[in-house]
């Protein structure tokens, strides 16, 4: 994912694998490593690719920040509600009345 969106980025402004190794000071091969994905940049270099082609590190790294967000927005209720089994075994309100019990303990523990 990551070598082709850079490669990617780097076709939508006409350049070649030079003209950006030239951009991030390091060899055309380097260039070519990574959008084959037999090298990855390193995370200054990441972050310099990034702000080149004005994206952001978790475009470039194929991460959609919409489904990081909607995880992250559900609240521990909600998650228990939509939890049906474990380890293939049916759960029902009460094991989850429990389960949510003692994750909740432990993150008001751990604070």
């Amino acid at each position: 994912m990551l070598g082709n969106n850079i490669k990617e980025l780097r076709k939508s402004k006409r350049m070649t694998q030079r003209d950006l190794a030239e951009a991030m000071n390091v060899s055309q091969q380097t260039v070519g490593a990574w959008e084959t994905e037999r090298a990855i940049p390193g995370a200054d270099t990441l972050s310099e690719l990034a702000d080149y082609f004005n994206v952001t590190t978790d475009y470039l790294l194929g991460r959609d920040g919409k489904e990081e967000n909607s995880t992250d927005t559900k609240d521990l209720s909600e998650i228990m509600d939509s939890i049906m089994t474990y380890n293939g075994k049916e759960l029902n309100q009460h094991d989850k009345d429990v389960v949510e019990g003692l994750i909740s303990a432990y993150l008001n523990n751990k604070e």
